[in-house]
């Protein structure tokens, strides 16, 4: 199977996801969290640095449920629009 690249807005979304995530954690351990959610320390890691952009369903239902979050307010907090063009095309559209 072949993965396609991610879009600019999908990386964005993994990073404001990621830092959503590690607020939330607050000063509990990654280790913690991640066994609470039952995943690997690694993998909480990856997803909160935004390396993994696009995780699982139910790897965010997890971490949502262990750090009391609602994934509706997750969702809204994470999908806000982002203006991801360059600078100089937004500039051309402007024009």
């Amino acid at each position: 199977m072949v993965r396609l690249p991610l879009t600019p807005a999908e990386v964005e979304r993994g990073k404001r996801l990621g830092a959503l995530l590690r607020r939330a954690r607050g000063a509990r351990t990654i280790l913690e969290t991640a066994l609470d959610a039952g995943l690997s320390p690694e993998t909480l890691r990856k997803i909160e640095s935004g390396r993994v952009a696009t995780p699982s369903f139910p790897t965010i239902a997890a971490l949502a449920a262990v750090l009391g979050l609602s994934l509706d307010d997750l969702w809204v907090q994470i999908s806000e629009p982002v203006d991801v063009a360059p600078r100089s095309t937004r500039e051309r559209l402007a024009s």
